[in-house]
């Protein structure tokens, strides 16, 4: 029997959407990161639901594309990059955007694309063993995407700093950034997360939620489209390029890069 990949469940007015793609370490391929989209579409439409929890099986949140997806993308046209790339925008702006709240509960590495998962919900529960990082530069790519996100979640320092470097930073570290919102010990994190959705549907107006995440996206987002539609094209342009190519099969053959 085939795992689902993303699993779904709505209890107690909470959608919970799990990450289930252990074998590949949640890695993100097309497939995955289209499910996601429609699971959040789901529970934005579904009456009964007022919070959303994102999660995953196993020990990484998610480790960022996959082998099989890095080694496709190397034969892709600019016009297939770009739709791809529009996919997961989709994904990204579609958690932005929802009429509810999302509340990220991370208990393993968010590395790559799936830091940027991790860094466009509302709310971000991390515990403390768990690695953030942006590395897309270390394989001659860009994080265009999640750059739109990230420079309005930090300082553009900041910014500067972890999409440059690529480096790996603790839970604690994303805390000060501005990244995350909670660091909870591991045997906590999953009551703390219920705790705080369950207040949240208890204590507060869904209306009330929806206009507030409407407002403070429209106050401190102003321009965010016209950014994203730039980051898309560089996005897929920067796969057609030596360095990506390079960075690529370097890491599919485990080779050190020589930049």
């Amino acid at each position: 029997m085939v795992e689902e990949l993303v699993l779904y469940k709505v209890a107690d007015r909470i959608a919970h959407i799990t990450l289930n793609r252990v074998d590949k370490r949640n890695a993100l391929n097309p497939e995955l990161v289209s499910l996601l989209t429609d699971y959040m579409l789901k529970a934005a439409e579904d009456d009964e639901v007022k919070v959303i929890i994102l999660k995953a099986n196993g020990d990484t949140f998610s480790a960022g594309a996959d082998l099989a997806y890095l080694q496709q993308l190397q034969q892709n046209s600019y016009e297939e990059n770009l739709a791809d790339s529009n996919r997961l925008k989709n994904l990204f702006t579609t958690i932005s955007y929802l009429p509810k709240i999302v509340i990220a509960q991370v208990e393993g590495h968010a590395i790559a694309g799936g830091c940027g998962l991790a860094t466009v919900c509302d709310i971000i529960f991390a515990v403390p063993e768990a690695n953030f990082g942006y590395t897309e530069v270390k394989l001659g790519f860009v994080p265009a995407i999640v750059s739109c996100f990230l420079l309005r979640k930090t300082s553009e320092t900041i910014a500067k700093k972890l999409l440059l470097t690529g480096d790996l930073f603790p839970a604690e570290e994303a805390l000060k950034y501005n990244l995350i919102t909670f660091v909870t010990k591991r045997e906590n994190i999953a009551q703390s997360v219920t705790d705080f959705a369950v207040s949240l549907c208890n204590n507060t107006s869904a209306n009330a939620l929806m206009v507030t995440k409407q407002l403070i996206n429209q106050t401190t987002n102003l321009g965010l489209e016209k950014s994203l539609e730039m980051a898309v094209q560089i996005n897929a342009r920067v796969r057609e390029s030596d360095d990506f190519k390079k960075g690529v099969s370097s890491f599919l053959n485990k080779e050190k890069i020589k930049w």
